[in-house]
């Protein structure tokens, strides 16, 4: 079993000052899995995401990573927060932001082979050209990009991305998703988000969080299984079709 799965999380719960936030979880996660993390506000996704990384540590039950205690395993795993706490006030480059993500805690200097990891990264969200532009100089859907190639500089087998597309249109969402596409032929992929209509087009499952932790396939949703995740009713978007003036016909 260890050795089948990246991810691996046993009976885990978690509270926050005596606030339960995630109960009883047990989830597995297999190598080259890409999955979309839904539920309310609150539910503990992004807890969900800081156990997985040992940020926090549960009140009660196993991780592992690869077979490893989290805190063993985060220098495989890349992380992109919800937040970036980045002050648009200070010049750094894109290269600058993008090196964060070779940071160690021995490390003192960036070598040259952190700075081609450094380039390769840029390149691959499709930002060849921009090491040396401003961070601050860039559209919101370029500093996602930027974003995830600093979660990627690290060359990490497990990608964690918090809300990646908010506050972006849908031609970057579309974009940044075909991207992750092509990233999920070398690593696992767990991305949060709230457009369930959208990622159910790109990911593989749907890890539904709400204290408790359920996985589905994409197959499997529908609007029964949606209002059980959400405790009500919710209104998905197609963002891939427009009715005509007619509306739909029906056989």
């Amino acid at each position: 079993m260890e050795t089948d799965h990246d991810i691996i999380l046993e009976n885990v719960s978690f509270a926050y000052k005596q606030n339960k936030i995630l109960e009883d979880v047990t989830l597995f996660i297999q190598k080259g899995e890409f999955a979309s993390i839904v539920g309310p506000n609150g539910g503990g996704k992004t807890t969900l995401l800081k156990l997985i990384l040992g940020l926090l540590k549960p009140d009660q039950g196993r991780i592992r990573i690869f077979g490893e205690p989290p805190e063993r395993a985060r220098q495989k795993i890349g992380y992109m927060p919800q937040y970036a706490p980045l002050d648009m006030n200070f010049p750094a480059t894109v290269m600058d932001v993008v090196l964060m993500g070779r940071l160690a805690e021995k490390t003192l200097w960036f070598s040259k082979k952190d700075r081609s990891e450094a380039l390769a990264a840029i390149d691959e969200v499709g930002m060849t050209g921009f090491a040396g532009t401003g961070f601050n100089e860039l559209s919101g859907g370029q500093r996602q990009r930027i974003l995830i190639a600093r979660a990627l500089c690290s060359r990490p087998a497990i990608l964690l991305l918090d809300e990646p597309t908010a506050n972006v249109d849908h031609e970057t969402e579309v974009n940044l998703f075909s991207i992750l596409q092509t990233l999920n032929a070398k690593m696992t992929i767990l991305v949060v988000s709230h457009d369930l209509g959208f990622v159910s087009k790109y990911v593989k499952s749907v890890i539904c969080v709400n204290r408790k932790v359920v996985i589905h396939p994409t197959t499997l949703m529908n609007g029964l299984l949606i209002k059980d995740i959400y405790h009500g009713d919710l209104k998905m978007v197609r963002h891939d079709h427009r009715c005509s003036h007619e509306g739909h016909s029906h056989d």
